[in-house]
C-alpha cells in the first residue's frame, strides 16, 4: 500500500489526468449572458465529415460563418448556375444545434468569378449590366435563406489600406461607380427586411484606416443606407495591436449607432514581415526558416503568451458586452487556420484555441475562465 505522503503528491497528478478526459468547458454557456461566441468553418466540419470536429462546434459555439462556401465563387460559379448544397449544410447545421448562422460575404474583390464583370462579349461589363446582376445575385442567395440567416457580411473589405481615398479601387468601384456599396446594401434589406446587414474589414485597428471606414459609414448612414453592424476584423498578432487601440475601434465605431462584432480572430504566433494588421490575401511574403520556427510545435513559454493575449482581448470585450454583439473566430483549430498559408505559405501556425488534434489549449482555458 503507498504512503500517505505518495497519495498526496499523486492528486494534483490524478486531478488533471481525471480533467482531461472530460469533455472542455462550453464557451457558448459561459458566454450566453455576454455575446455570441462562433467559428467561420470548413464544409467538413458542419457536413458529418468530421464528426469529432462537429461536435466541438455545437457543443463551443452559439454562431456559424461558412468560411468560404457562401462566397461568390463558391455559391455561384457559372452565370446560370448556382451551387447551394454546401451553404444549405450550414443552414441546417445551425437550426439543428440552435445556432446563429452568419452569411459571408455578398460583395467582395476577391473570390468573385472573373464573368461577373465582363459581357457576353467579353469585354468589360457596363454599369447597366453589372448592377442588374449585382441584384439578381443578392436577392436569390439572401432570399433563398430569408429568416434562417441572422446577419450578412454585404459588403467586405472595400476601404483602403493607404492613401487619400477613401474606397478601394476595384471593378465593382469601377464599373457601377462608389454607390454600389448603396444598392448591395438595399438589395439585401429587400430580399430579407429582418436580417441584419454588416460592413466587414480587417485592419481597422489603425486609426488612419479607421478614420476612412468611419467616413464611408458616415456617409451610408446619411444617406439612409440600411446598415446595422460593422465587423471589426480581429486578425492580431501576438503583440499587436495594443488593446487600448482595439479599444478605441469598438468605441469609434459604436458610436455611430451601429452593432460591433469582432469577426475573423485569431492570434498570430509567429514572425512576419511587412505591414503588421494587413490581412489582404492578395499579400504574399517569401518563405524562410527564420519565419517559421514552431514545426514540431508550439513551446509551453508561447502557448502561456497566447493565452495571456486571449485573456487580455476577452477582458476588454466583456467590458464592452453591451456594444459587442457576436465574436467569431477564424476557424476552429490550427491545422484549418488560413494564417498556415498566410502572408508566408508553408508555415506551421497555432493562432487558435484548439489544436490540430481537436484538443483545447490554454488559450481555450484562458477564454472560458475570462467569462468567469
Amino acid at each position: 500500500m503507498p504512503s500517505r505522503r505518495l497519495c498526496l503528491a499523486l492528486l494534483p497528478w490524478l486531478a488533471l489526468a481525471v480533467h482531461a478526459e472530460q469533455p472542455p468547458a462550453s464557451l457558448r454557456a459561459a458566454y450566453a449572458n455576454a455575446f455570441l461566441i462562433g467559428a467561420a468553418l470548413d464544409t467538413a466540419k458542419i457536413n458529418g465529415d468530421n464528426p469529432r470536429a462537429s461536435e466541438i462546434v455545437a457543443r463551443q459555439f452559439s454562431s456559424l460563418t461558412a468560411e468560404n462556401d457562401m462566397k461568390w465563387s463558391a455559391i455561384h460559379p457559372e452565370p446560370d448556375r448556382y451551387n447551394f448544397h454546401p451553404a444549405d449544410a450550414y443552414v441546417d447545421f445551425g437550426a439543428r444545434h440552435t445556432m446563429a448562422v452568419i452569411g459571408h460575404t455578398l460583395v467582395w474583390h476577391n473570390q468573385t468569378p472573373p464573368w461577373v464583370f465582363l459581357g457576353d462579349d467579353g469585354k468589360p461589363a457596363s454599369r447597366e449590366l453589372l448592377l442588374p446582376r449585382l441584384r439578381d445575385h443578392i436577392h436569390t442567395v439572401v432570399g433563398r435563406y430569408r429568416g434562417r440567416v441572422k446577419g450578412w457580411d454585404v459588403v467586405n473589405e472595400v476601404v483602403r489600406d493607404n492613401g487619400p481615398e477613401v474606397l478601394r479601387d476595384t471593378p465593382w468601384q469601377r464599373i457601377i461607380g462608389d454607390d454600389y456599396l448603396d444598392h448591395a446594401f438595399r438589395f439585401a434589406r429587400e430580399a430579407d427586411p429582418r436580417a441584419e446587414l454588416y460592413y466587414n474589414d480587417y485592419g481597422l485597428f489603425n486609426r488612419e484606416k479607421r478614420a476612412r471606414a468611419l467616413r464611408m459609414l458616415r456617409g451610408l448612414i446619411a444617406r439612409g443606407v440600411p446598415i446595422d453592424g460593422v465587423g471589426l476584423q480581429g486578425h492580431y498578432q501576438i503583440d499587436y495591436p495594443p488593446v487600448a487601440e482595439i479599444e478605441q475601434a469598438i468605441l469609434d465605431f459604436a458610436s455611430l449607432g451601429l452593432k460591433v462584432m469582432i469577426t475573423e480572430l485569431d492570434v498570430d504566433v509567429l514572425p512576419s514581415r511587412g505591414q503588421i494588421g494587413a490581412a489582404d490575401i492578395a499579400r504574399r511574403e517569401d518563405y524562410e526558416a527564420a519565419l517559421n520556427p514552431w514545426v514540431n510545435g508550439l513551446p509551453e513559454a508561447e502557448q502561456t503568451r497566447l493565452a495571456r493575449r486571449y485573456a487580455d482581448l476577452f477582458a476588454l470585450f466583456l467590458k464592452h458586452r453591451k456594444t459587442i454583439t457576436r465574436v467569431t473566430f477564424w476557424g476552429l483549430d490550427d491545422g484549418q487556420s488560413w494564417l498556415n498559408n498566410f502572408p508566408v505559405p508553408g508555415r506551421t501556425s497555432y493562432p487558435l484555441l484548439f489544436d490540430r488534434q481537436l484538443n483545447p489549449k490554454p488559450a481555450f482555458r484562458a477564454v472560458f475562465d475570462a467569462a468567469r
